[in-house]
């Protein structure tokens, strides 16, 4: 281990321990890496100078306590069955101390989600967590080197494309193990965070609260062999933000947390340019979709679609499911007067 990596692993040893050793963390540190006081205090100025920790009193009176910046970095071995949320309280909650309770929520709840994900369905047999808490945000990033949410989810489900997979994600209550889980943390964090990512085998989507759409692209970061899959969640310090309004906005009243209301992207159901006319198009869009009462059509970037398309959605899915509440948004006038065109006549 050279010089610069063995002073890192010091300087993440004193933030780690300087909770437990506020009045004799030097002399902890020393004796556990065998180096002198001075060295220690070295480590201990740099941090200071970097706003990581703090100090009070004076001599012998000093003390040392972690300053508003934080951040750690771990990994935990999955063949070992760890608990996520014994890794987010032993390992990462400290970091989030002192912050509003509306976004320390959204951060305990989006990190313990997101790691047993990655226990439950990745593969993998590690991850690698990293959480940051700067002068402004809060930042999570857990990476395993499994098969990949995409690879995955488009296996088990025998869909086509990898692509194809982000399609049943964006609905929300998408599970590959209904048994155990609800298919729900996905789509819940991605509206909690101000920034939601998701980074696997080539492919990235990203949800941002500031943006009216989510998007799906090729990775510009990484290709299919780095890793399995990179999900990424940040969060304003000042967001006012709380679980409850996540919960209320796409439940089907203010007092009820029944995940009844979905927004599909429609533009998801198309492959490159391809245009959406037919009724297996369709079919694919609305599948899943009788888990929930109320359903929005978002036609944002679809400029037109074909008249089997628009009849399978606005005639004969509805006439099947009367008591879905189906509406469209964002229509451009074509797709409105196809829409208009499909639906049965009173």
């Amino acid at each position: 281990m050279n010089n610069k990596s063995r002073g890192e692993n010091i300087r993440r040893q004193i933030l780690r321990d300087i909770r437990y050793h506020p009045s004799d963390i030097v002399r902890h540190i020393a004796e556990i890496y065998t180096i002198t006081p001075q060295a220690v205090h070295n480590h201990i100025r740099k941090l200071v100078n970097e706003e990581r920790i703090i100090t009070t009193g004076s001599r012998k009176g000093k003390r040392y306590f972690l300053g508003d910046v934080r951040s750690n970095q771990a990994m935990f071995n999955l063949n070992e069955n760890p608990d996520e949320f014994k890794i987010w309280k032993d390992h990462f909650s400290y970091l989030a101390d002192g912050i509003d309770k509306n976004v320390y929520d959204i951060c305990e709840y989006g990190f313990t989600e997101i790691v047993n994900n990655a226990i439950d369905h990745s593969e993998s047999e590690d991850v690698w967590i990293t959480f940051s808490r700067t002068s402004t945000d809060l930042n999570i990033c857990v990476i395993d080197s499994g098969e990949g949410i995409f690879r995955r989810i488009r296996r088990l489900c025998n869909l086509a494309d990898n692509r194809e997979s982000l399609l049943e994600l964006s609905k929300g209550k998408f599970t590959t193990d209904p048994d155990n889980h609800s298919g729900e943390g996905i789509f819940f964090n991605s509206r909690a965070f101000d920034s939601f990512s998701i980074d696997s085998k080539g492919l990235d989507f990203s949800h941002n609260h500031e943006r009216p759409l989510d998007k799906l692209d090729d990775s510009i970061f990484h290709d299919e062999d780095d890793f399995g899959t990179m999900v990424y969640m940040r969060i304003a310090r000042d967001s006012t933000r709380t679980l409850n309004e996540v919960y209320e906005a796409f439940g089907s009243g203010p007092d009820e947390y029944q995940f009844s209301k979905t927004i599909i992207p429609v533009r998801l159901a198309r492959y490159d340019n391809d245009n959406l006319v037919s009724r297996s198009q369709a079919k694919r869009l609305l599948s899943g979709l009788d888990k929930f009462e109320y359903i929005t059509l978002d036609f944002d970037k679809v400029p037109t679609i074909g008249q089997a398309f628009s009849d399978q959605i606005f005639r004969v899915y509805q006439q099947a499911h009367p008591e879905k509440k189906i509406t469209a948004t964002n229509m451009s006038p074509e797709v409105e007067n196809m829409a208009k065109r499909s639906k049965p006549t009173t």
